[in-house]
């Protein structure tokens, strides 16, 4: 039997080189039609849903929306089943992150990420769920990451955001049994993204290292493995989990961190 269309919206997914952009990519390759989504303006990323589209000959489009502004998750949601009829898959994937000491977070700082990290995935998951129900099929996946388990200094609104997505996840999950749908958390570590580039190059430039050097000292304060997590890999789990034989891996979170959680 045909298997039906299936259509994916992930979040924070239009930056090149970034992580939702590499499962947009991966889905894509697997036959799901994308939408897209992130904070640019829709004519600059209309030709990075084109060529999706084009390389796996699936439907991609792309929506601008503030997941700050619940309004803007609704019209998201609205968006995404005018263009495919669903969404089928979720996957949270927006976030954002603050650095600062914790007497001097800032409240807006702290509102924001909230919104973002949290109160956003929540929303979509409400309004993506009576569809998924209706097909008796859904896969809702939830970014995690190793701070999830653990703290760090000057980072409160991700590493309390990050830990309170997996009570998230495991709670539609239970609410979710029985049915075609699973909800889960990956948690990926260090990713070779434009943003921990910048990180290690400041780093390199303060301490005179080489970007290798660098790198290398950077990995060791983290994963025992000492190299990225590669963007590929974390979207062929995600894949994975979007496929039959992981119709039965629900309410749990799959750490991808060369260890770190092990250490």
């Amino acid at each position: 039997m045909t298997q039906p269309l299936r259509s994916a919206l992930i979040t924070g997914s239009s930056a090149s080189g970034g992580l939702g952009l590499a499962v947009a990519e991966g889905l894509a390759a697997a036959g799901f039609s994308i939408v897209l989504h992130g904070l640019e303006e829709a004519a600059a990323i209309a030709p990075v849903a084109a060529a999706l589209a084009a390389r796996h000959g699936i439907g991609a489009v792309y929506c601008q929306a503030d997941l700050t502004d619940l309004g803007a998750v609704e019209r998201l949601m609205k968006f995404s089943a005018d263009a495919f009829g669903g969404p089928d898959v979720v996957v949270n994937n927006a976030v954002v992150r603050h650095f600062a000491p914790l007497e001097e977070f800032s409240m807006t700082d702290w509102q924001r990420a909230l919104a973002v990290n949290l109160t956003a995935p929540l929303r979509i998951i409400q309004l993506a769920l009576p569809g998924m129900r209706a097909r008796d099929y859904g896969r809702i996946i939830n970014l995690s990451s190793p701070y999830s388990h653990r703290a760090a200094r000057n980072r409160v609104d991700y590493v309390t955001t990050k830990t309170a997505i997996l009570g998230m996840t495991r709670t539609v999950a239970l609410e979710t049994t029985g049915t075609g749908i699973t909800c889960n958390a990956v948690g990926p570590a260090t990713l070779p993204t434009d943003a921990i580039y910048s990180r290690i190059d400041a780093m390199a430039a303060a301490k005179g290292l080489s970007r290798e050097e660098a790198v290398r000292e950077y990995m060791k304060e983290r994963q025992p493995s000492g190299r990225f997590v590669e963007l590929a890999d974390v979207a062929a789990m995600i894949v994975f989990l979007c496929s039959p034989a992981a119709r039965d891996i629900t309410g749990t979170v799959i750490p991808m961190d060369g260890g770190w959680s092990a250490a």
